[in-house]
């Protein structure tokens, strides 16, 4: 099988081939012999960062493998977190975090910087201890901290090679428990941001900049949790961030602790999210910026509402990472959730993109975006450095594609 859509369908890819390796020797041998090759995840991105004319690597025939050592845990490229966080609950340990959806591979996750929230959580890139990667020449090439490319190397975009298997730092396990608040007012979000995003270990603030929809407070348990939220109030069944929509795929609510992996994703592993159906955009800013960034996308409320299915915000802490969007700074992402009406939303993106313009606004690698490259390139300040890191990893462009060209340049 080739080719086939991404997750949300708005994208069919031109691969000639898809190759599902059984071990790394194998994926060396299709690497080395390919003209131009790109590993392929979950498909979970809405643009075309993961397209290629010529071969696709599908990871998910590899051995599911995981390794425990104290505090690391060693992880095959190809494997969702809902999978790996069965692995290391079994045995008393856990991630710093996790994502909204728990069904994204681990090495599409952190090579795009895709994060959960929390004002102490850095993202899902964060957690990288080390990396094995197949570079452009087929050799197996293994990067730990502290070596001159491994902070550059983490958010990678595909464009160094393909993951083959990823080192994550572990915790002990512990639990969580979820309460949903309604009626959060606008005053009091702008006035009290920082307050409220840091209410708790993790916390989302939902809204479709009409009204603040829902405030998802993440506690973990033994720390204290927030028994009233601004004159918001805790709802009393379970609610879904979109109106009418049923919550049967919604991990659980309510305040009933449970273990971090069906707390942390707002949505159960065991069931598909949605059908796909929607496009997504988000941008970082600097988390002093926040609440301001939060005021200026409120003008946009009317010219999004057509085509806004909710929109989510939440908080990320500062980490190293060259390409990650909370390089240098604590962070405040802009999620959004869009119909599927991809070239309306293409043009309203501009409008967004300037409004958090000002505020230094970055975008999420893996979701719809239109910043010009000269604007990534004044956002990233070490854009420069990883174009020439991808080029000693792969001088010939062999893991290049029109994303990588149209974006920074490679």
């Amino acid at each position: 099988m080739a080719g086939g859509t991404n997750w949300a369908k708005n994208l069919t890819y031109r691969a000639q081939r898809t190759h599902r390796p059984r071990d790394v020797d194998e994926v060396r041998r299709i690497v080395a012999g390919a003209e131009r090759v790109k590993a392929l995840g979950s498909r979970h991105c809405f643009n075309d960062i993961a397209d290629t004319t010529a071969d696709h690597i599908s990871l998910d025939a590899l051995p599911a493998d995981v390794d425990i050592d104290g505090d690391l845990a060693w992880v095959p490229g190809g494997m969702r977190y809902g999978e790996l966080a069965t692995h290391l609950a079994s045995s008393g340990r856990a991630l710093h975090n996790m994502a909204s959806l728990p069904h994204i591979t681990v090495a599409g996750a952190t090579a795009t910087g895709t994060h959960g929230s929390g004002v102490g959580n850095p993202s899902l890139s964060a957690a990288v201890a080390g990396l094995d990667i197949v570079r452009a020449d087929g050799e197996l090439v293994r990067l730990r901290p502290g070596d001159r490319d491994f902070a550059g190397a983490v958010v990678h975009l595909g464009a160094l090679g393909v993951v083959t298997r990823i080192g994550l730092r572990v915790q002990p396990a512990f639990e969580v428990a979820t309460t949903v608040h309604l009626e959060l007012g606008w005053d009091a979000l702008l006035g009290e941001f920082e307050a409220i995003t840091s209410a708790a270990y993790s916390v989302s603030v939902f809204t479709d900049f009409d009204e603040v929809v829902q405030v998802w407070a993440k506690a973990r348990v033994g720390q204290d949790a927030p028994a009233e939220l601004f004159g918001a109030r805790p709802a009393e069944v379970p609610t879904h961030m979109l109106r009418d929509t049923g919550i049967d795929n919604l991990t659980e609510q309510l305040g009933v602790a449970g273990a971090w992996h069906d707390r942390l994703p707002h949505f159960k592993a065991g069931f598909t999210p949605s059908d796909g159906d929607e496009l997504q955009s988000e941008y970082f800013v600097p988390a002093e910026h926040g609440a301001a960034a939060l005021a200026a996308l409120r003008p946009l409320a009317d010219k999004m509402a057509p085509l806004l299915r909710i929109s989510e915000v939440r908080t990320i802490a500062a980490d190293d990472l060259w390409l990650s969007p909370a390089h240098g700074s604590d962070s405040v992402a802009f999620h959004f959730t869009w119909r599927p009406a991809q070239s309306a939303v293409e043009a309203l993106l501009p409008d967004i993109e300037a409004a958090l313009e000002p505020f230094g606004g970055r975008p999420h690698w893996g979701k719809l975006f239109t910043t010009e490259p000269a604007d990534l390139d004044l956002l990233y300040p070490k854009l420069a450095d990883f174009r020439s890191l991808a080029r000693r990893f792969d001088p010939d462009g062999k893991f290049g594609n029109d994303f990588l060209a149209r974006t920074i340049g490679l």
